[in-house]
C-alpha cells in the first residue's frame, strides 16, 4: 500500500482529462453498408435525407422512418437535438461533419425563459413552472454549475406524504427549505394495481404524466439567475427496445430523466455503444408501487426512482461500451441486469473496455437475481477493462435515501451465476462506500481479477467479494490488511493500492 500523494493525485487528473478529451474529440470511423441518411438543424422533414444537403430536421422524423439493416442516421457535428429516438433493427446512429459531437437534450426545450415562471409563494421563494411537465429528476444549471436538491414525497391514502414521515402530509412550503429545492406533483391518472397484498390508488408514472413543477430560488426568477436551465424528463433518450445489432458512436446524451440508452427484452444482440459523451441522467420516478426493497420497506405508495447511462434489462449477446465518458448519472453508468421471474435469461460476451465513469452512484452495474422457479440463467463471457472509474457515490444522485449502496461496480447479492468473468486493468479512484461488490450464490461465479489500481481513503470500505451460499461475505475496510484482502479475498493479483490520509 502506498500513500497517494498529490504529485499521484495530479497525475490521476491529468490520466482522466486525458481520456476524457480523447473520447470528447473521437473522429468518425463507422462504416455503414446501406443507405446514409443525414439530420441537422438546417434541413427539413420533407427532404428525402438522402445527402447533408437535403437533410431532414427531427428526431420524430428519424424515429417514425422505417429503416433497412445496415443503413446509417448520421447527425450533423455542433447541432443540438431535442426529444428522445425509436431505433430500427441493424441501423448505426452516428455523427457527421465536423465540430463538437451533435448534442441530443431530453426535454422539449430549455427552461432558461422568464416567461415560464410564476412567482407562487413569495415568502418561501417557490417559483412554478408555468407548463405541465413530466417529473425530472433534477434542473441542471449553465451546464453542471448547479442543480437541483429533489424532494420526492410518498403517496399514501390519497395524499402526499413525507418520505421520512409517513404520518406527516408533505407541506411544499416548510419541506422546501434550500435554495434550488425541487418538487414535482402528479395525480392525473391513478392505479388501483394491486402490490404486497396493499390496494390503493396512487399515480400511474409513465410517458404521459404531465404534472406540475416548482422551483425554490431565492434570487428570483431562476430564467433570470441562471442562462441556462436544463430538465431532465422521464423519458429515455435512445430506445433500443429488443432490437438487434444497434450502434450508436459518436452522439453526446444529456439531461434524460430515465436512461440515455435503454434496451432489453428476451435477448438484445450486438448493441454496440462507443466514442458517447453521456451524462447527467435519471432520477425521476419509476412508481409508487413499492417496488424499492430498500425503503420503506416496499411499502405501497412508497417511490422508487432509476436511471442509467446505458443499460440492457434483461437478456444479451455481444454487448459493448467503450470509449465512453459517462458522468453524474442518478445509478449505474453502465449496466446489464435481470429479474428473471421464472424466466430463462441468457446474458453472453458483454464487454465494458477503456470508458471514464465520474460522479455515478455506481460506475457499473449487474445482476442476475434468479426467482419465480428459474434455476437455469446465467451470464457467459463479461470483460471489464482499461476503465477508469472515479468518485462513485460522491455525484447529484448520492441525494438518494438508500445511502450505503454506493460502488464502482456493483454486483448486489443475488446469484449472479457466471463464467468467463474477467475484470482486470482498470483504475477504481475513490468511492463513497464500497469499492467493490463482487457476491454470487457460488464462488466460482465471482469474476477473476488482476492489475486493477485501487485508490482509497485509508478507513473507508474496499467492499465484498465471494460466495453469499450460506451467509453475506464480510465487508472489508480499506485499512491497514487492504493489501491482505486485495491479494488474499479479492485474488487480484498484480494489484497497486494507494491510499488517501
Amino acid at each position: 500500500m502506498i500513500r497517494a500523494t498529490e504529485k499521484f493525485l495530479k497525475e490521476l487528473d491529468v490520466l482522466s482529462e486525458k481520456r476524457r478529451e480523447e473520447i470528447r474529440n473521437a473522429e468518425d470511423q463507422t462504416e455503414i453498408r446501406g443507405t446514409v441518411y443525414y439530420v441537422s438543424n438546417a434541413g427539413n422533414d420533407k427532404n428525402d435525407g438522402k445527402t447533408p444537403e437535403t437533410a431532414w430536421q427531427t428526431l420524430t422524423k428519424v424515429s417514425e422512418t422505417d429503416f433497412a439493416a445496415g443503413d446509417g442516421v448520421l447527425f450533423r457535428r455542433g447541432d443540438l437535438f431535442r426529444g428522445f429516438i425509436k431505433t430500427r433493427p441493424g441501423v448505426t446512429y452516428a455523427a457527421y461533419g465536423k465540430g463538437d459531437k451533435p448534442k441530443f437534450y431530453g426535454w422539449d426545450h430549455s427552461l432558461a425563459d422568464p416567461t415560464l415562471w410564476e412567482l407562487c409563494d413569495t415568502e418561501h421563494h417557490i417559483w412554478k413552472l408555468k407548463e405541465l411537465i413530466l417529473d425530472c429528476g433534477t434542473l441542471v444549471f449553465n451546464d453542471g454549475e448547479a442543480h437541483c436538491r429533489k424532494l420526492i414525497p410518498s403517496y399514501i391514502h390519497g395524499r402526499f406524504v413525507c418520505r421520512n414521515d409517513e404520518d406527516r402530509v408533505f407541506d411544499m412550503s416548510r419541506e422546501m427549505d434550500r435554495d434550488l429545492d425541487l418538487v414535482c406533483f402528479y395525480e392525473g391518472n391513478m392505479t388501483d394495481r394491486p402490490t404486497k397484498g396493499e390496494c390503493f390508488p396512487v399515480p400511474v408514472m409513465d410517458s404521459q404524466s404531465y404534472g406540475t413543477l416548482f422551483l425554490r430560488c431565492d434570487r428570483g426568477n431562476p430564467a433570470e439567475v441562471f442562462q441556462s436551465i436544463e430538465a431532465l424528463p422521464r423519458r429515455s433518450m435512445i430506445q433500443v427496445g429488443s432490437n438487434a445489432n444497434v450502434t450508436v458512436d459518436n452522439l453526446c446524451l444529456k439531461y434524460i430523466g430515465i436512461h440515455a440508452i435503454a434496451a432489453g427484452g428476451s435477448c438484445v444482440k450486438g448493441l454496440h455503444v462507443s466514442n458517447c459523451e453521456i451524462g447527467w441522467v435519471g432520477g425521476t420516478v419509476q412508481s409508487y408501487l413499492g417496488l424499492d426493497p430498500n425503503y420503506p420497506q416496499g411499502r405501497r405508495g412508497s417511490v422508487t426512482r432509476y436511471g442509467n447511462g446505458v443499460e440492457i434489462y434483461g437478456g444479451c449477446d455481444d454487448y459493448v461500451v467503450s470509449n465512453c465518458y459517462l458522468y453524474q448519472i442518478y445509478d449505474a453508468g453502465i449496466t446489464h441486469q435481470v429479474t428473471t421471474n421464472g424466466k430463462l435469461f441468457e446474458m453472453k460476451n458483454i464487454r465494458y473496455l477503456n470508458n471514464l465513469v465520474e460522479y455515478c452512484v455506481y460506475s457499473i452495474e449487474y445482476f442476475l437475481e434468479k426467482n419465480g422457479g428459474d434455476t437455469e440463467s446465467y451470464i457467459d463471457g463479461c470483460e471489464m477493462s482499461g476503465n477508469i472509474l472515479r468518485f462513485s457515490g460522491y455525484g447529484w444522485g448520492q441525494q438518494r435515501h438508500n445511502t450505503y449502496t454506493p460502488a464502482h461496480i456493483k454486483g448486489w447479492s443475488y446469484e449472479n451465476t457466471a463464467r468467463n468473468y474477467s475484470i482486470h486493468d482498470n483504475i477504481f479512484d475513490r468511492a463513497a462506500y464500497r469499492m467493490v461488490h463482487l457476491v454470487a450464490k457460488e464462488a466460482e461465479s465471482c469474476p477473476v481479477m488482476h492489475h486493477n489500481t485501487y485508490v482509497q481513503k485509508f478507513g473507508q470500505t474496499l467492499g465484498q467479494y465471494g460466495a453469499n451460499a450460506t451467509a453475506e461475505p464480510y465487508n472489508f475496510s480499506f485499512d491497514e490488511r487492504v493489501n491482505e484482502r486485495i491479494e488474499g479475498v479479492l485474488h487480484d493479483s498484480g494489484a497497486e493500492i494507494y491510499y488517501l490520509d
